[in-house]
């Protein structure tokens, strides 16, 4: 056990080892000790205190300065945002989808066997689907925005844009404000002018003020739209050879929870290329109003 257990570095007095019950029993009977693998499971649960367990990803791959303060700033945002009846909007892009006969994790009811290829090769794929998700945090419903393409964020405010007219409103008043709940990085980072100047010509569409609060560096899996809405929709992929868009979309569609999750799906009608940029004029005068509190994260549009 000496040479192969190992202690957490950010937990001291934790121990894991990768040794299996078998495996040590069978080198205890080879030293002349008897004893079965059950026997051996007993000795580490109780007499060393082990458990068998999975790894987490849990550890950030780094640390903002500002965590803290920005998550006080988000929460406050968004409870005057909900008191008032304004929509809140988890914004993000859930994991691409690969067209094929890829193999997909989860059981199937079948009479018979379901095959898929015997290698995930990226480049066997018959194409990529982008889906964009657009969560309503008060409303508990969503828009699902697939594409194909480059994810930018042309294609980001795009699904915000359909999010509206399916959902928005029919559910909130014409002139009223929306936050917006976005990653630091990706097509809705705080550091993508595209991403910017079309928020502000949405802004000017619509004639609205749209609010955007992103969350600190390293924390995107505290994005509310994670664990309210791209879980589901994973749960409702599994075990599907997802060899159609339509056929993504009809399983995404039929995503359902106990609680009342309802789950929109919509088509782009164009694909998105890369390599597009913010224009030269919106570059040299930005209109972003920037709050004096963390203004990188925080920021608003106005309609012009």
């Amino acid at each position: 056990m000496e040479a192969r257990t190992a202690g957490s570095p950010v937990e001291p007095g934790q121990l894991w080892t990768d040794r299996s019950p078998t495996e040590l029993a069978d080198e205890l009977t080879q030293q002349g000790h008897r004893v079965d693998r059950k026997t051996v499971g007993k000795m580490l649960r109780e007499e060393l205190g082990l458990s068998r367990r999975r790894m987490s990803k849990t550890l950030p791959m780094g640390e903002s300065d500002d965590r803290d303060a920005q998550f006080r700033r988000l929460q406050k945002l968004k409870a005057t945002f909900l008191r008032q009846g304004f929509a809140v909007l988890s914004i993000d892009t859930k994991k691409k989808e690969l067209l094929g006969n890829f193999y997909r994790a989860g059981p199937a009811w079948t009479t018979g066997r379901v095959l898929a290829w015997d290698h995930d090769f990226p480049s066997s794929a018959w194409g990529k689907v982008i889906p964009y998700g657009v969560y309503d945090m008060a409303r508990n419903e969503s828009l699902v925005y697939l594409a194909q393409g480059a994810d930018t964020g042309q294609l980001a405010v795009d699904a915000i844009r359909r999010w509206w007219y399916r959902l928005g409103k029919w559910r909130y008043p014409t002139d009223s404000p929306l936050l917006l709940l976005a990653d630091c990085g990706g097509s809705n980072g705080y550091r993508v002018p595209l991403f910017r100047e079309q928020l502000q010509l949405l802004s000017d569409q619509l004639g609205k003020t749209i609010r955007v609060c992103h969350l600190p560096p390293y924390c995107s899996k505290y994005n509310p739209i994670d664990h309210r809405l791209f879980c589901h929709l994973s749960r409702s992929l599994q075990s599907l050879l997802l060899r159609s868009v339509e056929l993504i979309r009809e399983a995404l569609s039929a995503t359902t929870t106990r609680t009342g999750l309802r789950v929109i799906t919509e088509l782009a009608r164009k694909v998105y290329r890369s390599g597009i940029k913010a224009s030269r004029e919106y570059l040299a005068d930005e209109t972003v109003i920037r709050d004096n509190y963390l203004p990188q994260f925080n920021y608003r549009f106005d309609p012009r």
